[in-house]
């Protein structure tokens, strides 16, 4: 089965860091970007973090200089290193990317999401 499998999220005190991972299941990234969205409370879904198959990387502003998107296309796994969290990173997060699998491309795929909650 071709999905997208999220783990790493959690309760953190402001302050703390969290990593998030993706994995492409039954498939591997196609040579298209990768994202990192979140959803808070009452708010539309954002890009967070995104990185082009090149390795290009660009950052919502306020996460600029907190987190970091990287990716093991070996593990076919996505990151979102996330340091120095603060209340207001609270959000679900997703990833997003295309896949293949024998040589079908899917495209925009999404991971179920994965719950982070930061405390003050």
């Amino acid at each position: 089965q071709v999905q997208l499998v999220e783990s790493g999220g959690g309760l953190v005190q402001a302050g703390g860091s969290l990593r998030l991972s993706c994995t492409a299941s039954g498939s591997t990234f196609s040579n298209n970007a990768t994202g990192w969205y979140r959803q808070g409370p009452g708010k539309r879904r954002e890009l967070v973090a995104g990185m082009t198959i090149d390795g290009r990387v660009n950052y919502e502003d306020s996460v600029k200089g907190r987190f970091t998107i990287s990716r093991d296309n070996a593990k076919s796994t996505v990151y979102l290193q996330m340091n120095n969290l603060k209340p207001e990173d609270t959000a679900v997060y997703y990833c997003n990317a295309d896949l293949t699998s024998k040589g079908t491309l899917y495209r925009d795929y999404w991971g179920q999401g994965t719950q982070v909650t930061v405390s003050s």
